[in-house]
């Protein structure tokens, strides 16, 4: 395996810059730049080329095999922030036999060598990208393991049930032991339950992961886009007196009380001939349908083609002109602004507490075939001992798709693209 090196921190002007070698040559890679400092321990050092001129004075750190991040023999240089000394030293480490990584190279070797698994590595590229403290909560949870963890108790119940299972078939020429379905069939019902308790709060901590979608909907001229305007704090839409401004969907992105959440302002909903306005007024049907909630302004006036649901928060558009409404907000002077964002946070905070562990599609997927594996399996049992060998079988095989959650069976075809989102450093 080759020995590589990346940048860990961004690239550019900096106070320190970190390269990190890993490798099964980094050590010996590092002595032809400066002395090797002791194992697990740290140095200053002075790095120098192949003429003996210094390339600058760094700190560096050594982690044995087993004992790094990568679980390979690692070294980190802490470097000066500077474009120029980051450039010598890598082609120093170039000329001396290292390579640049690819991105997510450290982390795939990671998982290579069990340091991660699978569900950690997603939640590491997570906790990079997360931008708001619920994501970075639910980042951290990820990787320190929750996944594992619930994967290991399910594991535990299903491994039970097809011993028990695998004693009558072993036992079946000799004397019948006692009846094993009632103790088979509780541990399984368990496991499914637990696994359709995750699957229901998939949408949710996905949503928490990638963020809500909110639409602003209402008529023309109802005060949709100075009500963005006002939330966001600057102008990000152009309002006009003429009805038909907005044409197309205007997103916001905002961190809402730790939450992620795109806005939507999306264009005035009526009848009209003009074939311009009328895609945009398509397009903001659309938007407003595939949102997790709506905000809708003077619904009374008339909405089409938007379906209401639970959760919709209905408001009086202009409220400074009609204080006395339902609901009044005004973006234009602030009145019910903070309410009516209070109301959207505690929304979808209530939304957000009912999230799984799981927020991709593809660990959705494993917990789906894992459990029509157990509903075969308690379909099969009813069947009677003379068929407890298709019972087994289909244990095991919901055995396999909770595992591949954790990386433990053949998930190659996922792992060129989960690692390619990943930065070189990681």
């Amino acid at each position: 395996m080759d020995t590589i090196f990346a940048l860990a921190t961004p690239q550019g002007k900096s106070g320190v810059s970190i390269i990190r070698l890993s490798g099964p040559q980094a050590f010996e890679i590092t002595k032809k730049l400066c002395p090797l400092p002791p194992k697990q321990s740290f140095a200053v050092r002075r790095l120098k080329d192949s003429h003996g001129r210094i390339l600058d004075e760094a700190l560096v750190l050594v982690f044995e095999q087993g004992r790094s991040f990568t679980g390979e023999p690692t070294v980190e240089f802490h470097i000066h922030g500077s474009v120029a000394i980051y450039s010598s030293v890598s082609e120093r480490l170039v000329e001396v036999g290292a390579r640049l990584a690819d991105r997510g190279e450290f982390s795939r070797r990671a998982l290579e060598s069990g340091r991660l698994d699978l569900s950690q590595v997603e939640a590491l590229g997570d906790l990079i990208e997360s931008e708001t403290e619920s994501q970075q909560r639910q980042a951290l949870d990820g990787f320190c393991g929750s996944v594992a963890k619930k994967v290991e108790g399910w594991r535990r119940d299903l491994i039970q049930a097809a011993a028990l299972l695998e004693a009558v078939i072993d036992f079946a020429d000799e004397e019948v032991p006692e009846d094993v379905t009632q103790d088979v069939r509780i541990l399984l019902e368990r496991v499914k339950f637990e696994i359709a308790g995750e699957i229901a709060g998939f949408a949710a901590a996905e949503r928490v992961r990638t963020g809500f979608e909110v639409a602003i909907v209402g008529v023309p001229n109802a005060g949709k886009s100075t009500l963005l305007n006002a939330i966001s704090g600057r102008d990000v839409a152009l309002t006009s007196i003429l009805e038909g401004t907005t044409r197309d969907v205007i997103e916001v992105k905002m961190d809402l009380h730790g939450l992620a959440v795109t806005l939507l302002d999306t264009a005035g909903i009526r009848d009209t001939q003009d074939p311009l306005e009328k895609m945009g007024i398509d397009r903001a049907v659309d938007r407003a349908n595939k949102a997790d909630l709506r905000i809708f302004i003077d619904y009374d006036s008339g909405i089409f083609g938007v379906e209401r649901a639970v959760g919709d928060i209905f408001i009086t558009g202009k409220g400074d002109l009609f204080p006395d409404e339902t609901f009044p907000v005004s973006g234009k002077t602030g009145l019910g602004v903070d309410v009516l964002l209070s109301k959207l946070a505690d929304v979808l905070g209530k939304r957000a507490q009912t999230a799984g562990l799981e927020s991709h599609q593809r660990q959705k997927e494993s917990l789906q075939r894992g459990f029509y594996d157990l509903e075969a399996a308690l379909g099969l049992l009813e069947g009677g001992s003379n068929i407890y060998d298709l019972t087994a079988e289909e244990i095991r095989s919901a055995l396999r798709s909770l595992e591949s959650l954790l990386g433990h069976v053949d998930v190659e075809i996922v792992l060129d693209e989960i690692f390619s989102k990943f930065c070189l450093g990681k």
